[in-house]
This record gives C-alpha cells, sequence and structure tokens, in this order.
C-alpha cells in the first residue's frame, strides 16, 4: 500500500511537471504573452488540479495565432507610413496603429450613425438589397426572432439575384440559432459558417476565442457596423421588452474595402484550422476616398493580431487625453493597468465620465465590476447608471478622436475576443458620438460608491479573479 501510494505521489508531481512544460511551451514558445493575471491562475489551476487545469488549458488555452514577424517602426524616418507623417488624426493614435501594422485612416464619401434601432435595421436592410456582386454579413447572435427572421429573408433574396452570398455565426454567440434555419439559407445560395465550431476542434486550444465582430459588407465599397447582433432586442422594444441602448453607423468608402479584407480573412479562419492568418491589402485604388471626406481607421483587435491593438489605443489615449475620456460599455472590467491609466487621468485634470447599465444582462459582469467603478470614483472619475440594457461600445477622447464598434471595456473583449473597433477623426462624428453619449448621461444616475462587506468584496473578488475567462 505504501509503494502504491509513493507511486502514485510520483505520477501525480510528473503530471503537474509535464502540464507546467505544456504549458510553458504553449505560451512561450508559441508567442502567448498571456496576462499576468491569467498567466498566475492557469499556473495555480495546473499544480493545485492537474487533472481538470491541464485538459481545460489544452480546450481553451491559446490567446494569439499572429506571430509579430513586422518590421519595426521608427516614426520620422523615410520608412514610416505616409499616412501617418501627413498628421491625419491625432500624430499620437497615427503613430501607434501605424507602429503596429494596421492599415491607415481612409478618407470615405459617407459616414451616418444610428442612434434609433429601427433607423439601424432599415440601413442593415437596405446594404443588403443594394449589393449587386458580393455580400459579407459576421455577427455574433443571430436571432430566432422577428429581425432574424427578416435579415434571413434578405440574404437568401440577396442570393437569389446571384450576389454572392457569405452569412459568418460565432458557434457559441449562435449556438441558440436552430440549424434547420442555416440549412434553409443554405438551400437558398446563401454560404454559411459557423465560426470555430465547438465539437469539430475542441484540442486545437481556440475554443474559447470567439468571433464577436458585427459586419455587413456590400460590393466592398458600403459598410454597416457597430455593436448590434441581428436580434430584436438589439432594434426594437417589444411589449414589456424594451429595446436595448446601442449605437451602428454605415459608411460608404475605403473603410468597407478594408472591413471585406477582413471578413475574408474570418471566413478562412472559421473552422479553426488556420494557423496564422495573412491579411492581404485590398489594391491601393480601392483605398482613395474623396479629399475632404470623413476619414476613419478600422481597428482590428484580436488572435489575429500581434499586438492587443484597441488595448494599446485605449492605454495610449489615456495619457495623451487632455480634457475628457468619454466611455460607453455594458461591461466595465478592464485590467489593472487600463484602470489606473484612467485613475491617473482622473488626478492629472482630466474628466473622465463612464457609463454603465444599472443593471445589465450578466449578473456575474455586474458584480465583478464593483472594485472598478470604487477605484474610478476615488479618482474623481463621474461614473453613470442607465436605467435600461446598455450594449453600446463607444469611448470619445477629448475633440480629437471617437472609437465605437464591438469591444467591450472588459478583459474578454480587450484580450481573448476577435473584435473590431472605427476610429473617427473629423470633429462632426466626434461630435455626433460625443453628444450621443451626452444625452445617455443626461437620462442617467449617477453611481455612489459603497464600501462593501468583507464578504462580498471575496466574492466580488473571486469573480473578478476568473472574470478574464468569462
Amino acid at each position: 500500500m505504501t509503494g502504491f501510494v509513493l507511486l502514485s505521489g510520483l505520477g501525480h508531481a510528473m503530471l503537474v511537471a509535464a502540464g507546467l512544460l505544456v504549458y510553458v511551451m504553449f505560451t512561450r514558445i508559441d508567442h502567448q504573452r498571456r496576462h499576468p493575471s491569467a498567466a498566475l491562475a492557469w499556473v495555480l489551476g495546473i499544480v493545485a488540479f492537474p487533472y481538470v487545469a491541464l485538459p481545460l488549458f489544452l480546450l481553451v488555452g491559446s490567446r494569439k495565432f499572429a506571430r509579430p514577424l513586422r518590421q519595426p517602426h521608427r516614426p520620422g524616418t523615410a520608412s514610416a507610413p505616409r499616412h501617418a507623417a501627413a498628421g491625419e488624426g491625432p500624430a499620437w493614435a497615427t503613430h501607434l496603429l501605424a507602429g503596429m501594422g494596421l492599415a491607415p485612416a481612409v478618407r470615405n464619401a459617407r459616414v451616418h450613425f444610428h442612434e434609433d434601432g429601427p433607423e439601424a435595421l432599415q440601413a442593415l436592410l437596405a446594404l443588403i438589397d443594394s449589393a449587386q456582386h458580393s455580400l459579407d454579413v459576421c455577427t455574433f447572435v443571430f436571432g430566432r426572432d422577428a429581425v432574424g427572421d427578416r435579415v434571413a429573408q434578405a440574404l437568401a433574396q440577396c442570393a437569389q439575384r446571384g450576389v454572392a452570398t457569405r452569412l459568418l455565426l460565432d458557434a457559441v454567440g449562435s449556438w441558440r440559432t436552430p440549424a434547420s434555419v442555416l440549412r434553409q439559407l443554405k438551400r437558398q445560395g446563401v454560404q454559411v459558417r459557423r465560426f470555430m465550431p465547438l465539437l469539430h476542434n475542441p484540442m486545437r486550444g481556440r475554443t474559447n476565442l470567439r468571433n464577436h465582430r458585427k459586419v455587413a459588407v456590400a460590393d466592398g465599397v458600403r459598410l454597416w457596423s457597430g455593436g448590434r447582433n441581428l436580434a430584436s432586442e438589439y432594434f426594437v422594444a417589444r411589449p414589456g421588452r424594451p429595446a436595448w441602448l446601442d449605437v451602428s453607423f454605415d459608411v460608404e468608402g475605403p473603410l468597407a474595402a478594408l472591413t471585406q479584407v477582413q471578413f475574408r480573412a474570418d471566413w478562412r479562419a472559421a473552422t479553426g484550422r488556420v494557423r496564422f492568418t495573412r491579411h492581404l491589402p485590398p489594391p491601393r485604388h480601392a483605398l482613395v476616398g474623396p479629399p475632404g471626406g470623413p476619414l476613419a481607421q478600422w481597428v482590428p483587435s484580436g488572435p489575429d493580431q500581434p499586438d492587443d491593438t484597441v488595448y494599446a489605443l485605449l492605454l495610449t489615449a489615456s495619457f495623451h487625453a487632455q480634457r475628457r475620456i468619454v466611455a460607453i460599455t455594458p461591461y466595465f472590467v478592464p485590467d489593472e493597468a487600463l484602470l489606473d491609466a484612467w485613475c491617473i487621468a482622473c488626478r492629472r485634470g482630466v474628466q473622465v465620465h463612464l457609463i454603465v447599465p444599472a443593471r445589465s444582462n450578466h449578473r456575474l459582469a455586474d458584480w465583478a465590476r464593483e472594485r472598478a467603478l470604487r477605484q474610478l470614483a476615488a479618482a474623481g472619475a463621474q461614473v453613470w447608471l442607465a436605467p435600461g440594457m446598455v450594449h453600446a461600445k463607444a469611448v470619445v477622447i477629448d475633440d480629437s478622436m471617437a472609437l465605437t464598434g464591438s469591444l467591450n471595456l472588459d478583459a474578454r473583449s480587450l484580450f481573448l475576443n476577435y473584435e473590431s473597433m472605427t476610429a473617427f477623426y473629423e470633429h462632426e462624428q466626434v461630435q455626433w458620438l460625443s453628444d450621443w453619449c451626452a444625452r445617455q448621461i443626461a437620462a442617467a444616475r449617477p453611481h455612489h460608491a459603497r464600501q462593501p462587506s468583507w464578504l462580498r468584496d471575496i466574492a466580488e473578488g473571486v469573480v473578478r479573479a476568473v472574470g478574464f475567462q468569462l
């Protein structure tokens, strides 16, 4: 019996050692650059519970696929991108995004924001109806409801007109979408893919990486995007169920060509078999917009980018902001570095306003945010609680830049999901988003931070500790 126990203990120790070796190989050799809190959680989990943590790590442990192999960027040298030197947009932002290898800001013919849900739906249906050669649609949630049915019907009609129509759904976000609906779309000529199906690639380490982008691109020249999924709650009110507060936009111009390139890469990566995604840029002529048109930049973030691009942009903006930072998000669970940067901005005189729902659709996220909200309030930020469910994602920096798109201000969106934001640099677009945020603040109530009980403080800490993977 003693020998058996000793052998079992030795086997357990060997399993722990093997698990840690696997972790090091995946994380270091594979350029995962894992966040410190996540790294600590994985190491402790493998040491304490190797029989559970090691298979779980193999299932959901990957974070990055793109290797940082680009040439070093030196602003001000002859090799620096021309758009950065041209001064289009704030230099700190354009230099940073150029240094991370992102496409430059482009001038477009038209930009229009949708505050109203029915207007946003009509704009989406009009874009689908306008497609003549190609239509690409990506969404996290595809509802089995009135809105989902209308979009499905529009997609089918588009395909029946001879337009190459593709629909990309996240396998987790749209798990409630009946297979019969997708089969019917396929019979009607729509190409449909689920992004990283759970049952097809469980051991590739990618199950936890979800595609949260929301875009529709017609012919590579018209774009519809923002925070709205394709389900009723994002567009229309129903009896006893008011529509969620959200924002989207449509663009006519070169920004659509850049988004189409992104969609094609996501379409190829949907099966999970693509190891490193290469983004082939659109033809140079496709990026030429009208002189003086609205300036906007496509900012993707996720495992297909070597850097955490939006996170880096937000962190840099925190130190460059001179007057204000205004943000609206459904979930606020940032990492310590970004939270500290916002607190520092408050203490050097920047007005920081954060708008979140008084109660979101994820109670764990509401628990996890409380520590961050108390820390922000203590630094002098104004936190506002909106009366209904807020699903919009937007950040305004001074009068120089505004971001909106699919990314929430939580660790999952910042570090794990495939996300996309659009940076607007023209006064008209920045002012529109600023005014829109001001209207939401006017309808909200101030958040009053309260010291939690010791039990709640522990519970908040536990939820925040696991929030990185939620």
